[in-house]
């Protein structure tokens, strides 16, 4: 990485604890653990990001990845990412694999990694950057995010890095008990509430709002969003 580069990081990395520290009080964590300040120095943010948009990758924010996708704000992806309190050994399913950057972060903290992604084109590209970069323990498939991966539940952890009506039940069946589902839900005027939600033994899910967020909406299902 050339000196330019490490500064880009080191500011984005500095811009991401300022935003930990200012939404602390909703969030509940005033800092990311440093694991994770050490994946986000380590995974290359700009190999993620087509064309471009690629010179804007060490800023703090949402870009453009084609397809009508975004490479989420690396705060929200470091947010989401704390959130799930992830081990070395978990076992993490990400419904929206996207550009595959997320992924990548979880791979640094996560034993094994099941991404699936709605739009094949994405889902090939993510994958192949994945493998160049040499995260052999993320496991990319195209499909609809709403069915889950039943074959490799339970999981300890799941992310949804797209914007949900409601938590789709699949996902809650596939979550271990104990285990920490992030998703962004459809908040009722605009873009959506960031909840953290634990699996209860009776396999009810107790909730907690964390932050306002704007994501794509999570597509399938009902054949899309929109008629509301």
């Amino acid at each position: 990485m050339s000196d330019e580069d490490e500064r880009r990081v080191e500011a984005l990395i500095h811009d991401v604890l300022r935003d930990f520290r200012e939404t602390a009080h909703t969030t509940g964590v005033s800092a990311p653990d440093p694991r994770l300040v050490e994946a986000l120095r380590r995974v290359p943010r700009n190999e993620f990001v087509p064309g471009a948009a690629a010179r804007s990758a060490w800023e703090n924010r949402a870009l453009p990845i084609g397809q009508g996708q975004t490479i989420s704000q690396p705060f929200v992806v470091a947010l989401m990412t704390q959130l799930l309190e992830l081990t070395p050994d978990s076992r993490v399913l990400e419904i929206g694999t996207g550009s595959g950057y997320q992924a990548a972060i979880l791979a640094e903290l996560a034993g094994e990694v099941f991404s699936i992604e709605v739009v094949p084109e994405l889902a090939e590209t993510a994958s192949a950057v994945l493998e160049r970069l040499g995260y052999h323990n993320v496991h990319v498939r195209a499909g609809n995010g709403r069915d889950g991966w039943p074959e490799a539940a339970p999981f300890d952890a799941i992310i949804v890095t797209a914007g949900a009506d409601e938590v789709p039940p699949a996902l809650v069946e596939q979550l271990r008990t104990g285990g920490r589902l992030v998703i962004p839900v459809d908040a009722q005027w605009t873009g959506q509430d960031l909840f953290v939600a634990v699996k209860q033994e009776d396999g009810s899910l107790k909730k907690r709002r964390a932050l306002s967020v704007i994501f794509v909406p999570l597509i399938g299902g009902d054949g899309g969003h929109g008629h509301h």
